[in-house]
């Protein structure tokens, strides 16, 4: 069974920072997975894709609004991503989720529906 979670969230002011950990499990057992990725969402919108990473590590892409400020890693030994956030901006508070998908990492073509496993969410709340 895959599972995936995260933790990290909370509520910082503007201009801070936070660190996001996804935990995963039973991916290598599920058909394998190429390519983790952070999405978040607003209520009521779409989820937005903000980072996806390969699982080598070695392919990394990033929305246009976070490039810059967040980062994407990930540590296979311990089966943690995570996303750095930095210099967060009122407009970052949403509810954040890990995702894994079997297929390769591809950003210009990718969309949530692309991955096939998800975590609960954890909220990033951001204030003045």
């Amino acid at each position: 069974q895959v599972q995936l979670m995260e933790s990290g969230g909370g509520s910082v002011q503007a201009g801070g920072s936070l660190r996001l950990s996804c935990r995963a499990s039973g991916l290598s057992k599920n058909g394998g997975t190429n390519c983790l990725g952070w999405y978040r969402q607003e209520p009521r919108k779409s989820r937005e894709g903000v980072a996806i990473i390969s699982t080598g590590g070695d392919v990394t892409h990033y929305a246009a609004a976070v490039k810059g400020r967040f980062t994407i890693s990930l540590d296979n030994a311990k089966g943690i991503m995570y996303l750095q956030m930095n210099n967060l901006k009122i407009e970052d508070t949403d509810m954040y989720y890990c995702a894994a998908a079997r297929r390769n990492c591809a950003w210009n073509v990718m969309s949530e529906v692309d991955f096939d496993y998800w975590g609960q969410g954890t909220q990033v709340t951001v204030s003045a």
